[in-house]
């Protein structure tokens, strides 16, 4: 067996596992996740991140066998990771490679992270259209997180076929990338609503299955006289998955950004998005408290498509993955303070907004 595949392995058991672990050990049936279970989790989560970090910068070569100069030539131009390869220093060359492919991840770790918390704006929405009960938040965003996850995995790896093939999508990526920023930015101030009745999937849903018209607890499904319906909890969960599938839209290409390899574009996507569960139940009730996160995300993609239009050009001007980091994380943290230290005034005879 090859290392590649040990590798792979690996990290699809390691996922299962925690994912195991995070159903049975932090989600107690029909009782709402606490901020403290979700701050833990969500520490989790982060040093996890943190430590296969560390494991690629480490053995990063495993991934895919490198065990030469030639095979380190080779994956070099394949993922265009642009590295000076010293033909006379191999181990240098090696660690050089690990220490790339580590930033790389990590970057795109961060980026996605980012991204997801426009998702959780939209999933508290959701929720909040179709007044589901606290305490069934974890199963839906449970199952919601393992469809994101087989999804995402054919998105990035159609997408780094595609890249393979056809370089010039990358121009095409970038382009969405900066219009999709600026069209968030344009309409930062419009308030997102959620019509149950008039929703595209409800209407989907309704018109091939047989929809139960009530909760039922936390079921997806139920019978009646033998016949078989999906719950409102159901549609819920259909809505946030096709959102996902939306927002992958966005993030995936702002990763290729920043790696064309597709495992480190794989393995940072997932761990951003198993976190995102961790991330919704700590922030779900102080998120709208954030309003310059809208702009700052704009502004990301925007840097990120831009970056991805420049191509070779980006770098050579200083834009590498390393000071993207930074850059990327200032926008972040800039957007973060500033919502805190100017709070957003209250609409007259808006009142308080409500919470979930």
């Amino acid at each position: 067996m090859s290392s590649e595949l040990i590798f792979i392995s690996g990290f699809i058991v390691f996922i299962a596992l925690m994912l195991a672990i995070d159903l049975g050990l932090f989600a107690k049936p029909n009782v709402p996740v606490s901020i403290k279970r979700a701050g833990i989790m969500s520490a989790v989560w982060v040093t996890l991140a943190l430590c296969f970090y560390a494991l690629i910068l480490k053995y990063g070569h495993l991934l895919h066998h490198i065990d030469n100069l030639s095979s380190l030539q080779q994956i070099n131009i394949k993922h265009f990771h642009h590295l000076t390869i010293n033909p006379k220093d191999f181990a240098g060359s090696l660690e050089l490679y690990r220490k790339n492919l580590a930033l790389e991840f990590i970057t795109g770790y961060v980026v996605e992270y980012a991204l997801s918390v426009d998702n959780i704006f939209v999933i508290v929405l959701i929720f909040g259209a179709f007044a589901v009960d606290q305490k069934h938040y974890h199963k839906v965003l449970f199952w919601g997180i393992i469809g994101a996850v087989l999804m995402r995995f054919a998105f990035i790896f159609v997408g780094a076929t595609l890249i393979s093939q056809f370089h010039w999508i990358l121009y095409l990526f970038g382009a969405f990338l900066v219009y999709t920023g600026v069209m968030m930015f344009v309409n930062r101030n419009e308030e997102e609503e959620i019509d149950p009745q008039n929703n595209k999937i409800v209407k989907f849903a309704s018109k091939y299955f047989s929809v139960h018209t009530k909760f039922e607890g936390n079921r997806f499904f139920l019978k009646i006289n033998g016949k078989r319906f999906i719950t409102p909890l159901f549609l819920v969960l259909l809505i946030i998955e096709v959102t996902d599938l939306v927002f992958a839209v966005d993030s995936i290409p702002a990763i290729f950004s920043f790696t064309k390899d597709p495992y480190i574009v794989f393995f940072s996507n997932i761990f951003a998005i198993l976190g995102l569960r961790s991330m919704f139940f700590l922030l779900v009730n102080i998120i709208h408290k954030f309003h310059y996160l809208k702009i700052g995300l704009a502004v990301l993609l925007t840097f990120i498509g831009l970056k991805m239009l420049g191509g070779e050009y980006a770098s050579e001007i200083g834009l590498t993955t390393g000071n993207s980091l930074l850059i990327i994380l200032a926008i972040l943290v800039i957007s973060v303070v500033a919502s805190l230290i100017f709070p957003e005034k209250k609409k007259e005879g808006g009142g308080q907004r409500s919470e979930v």
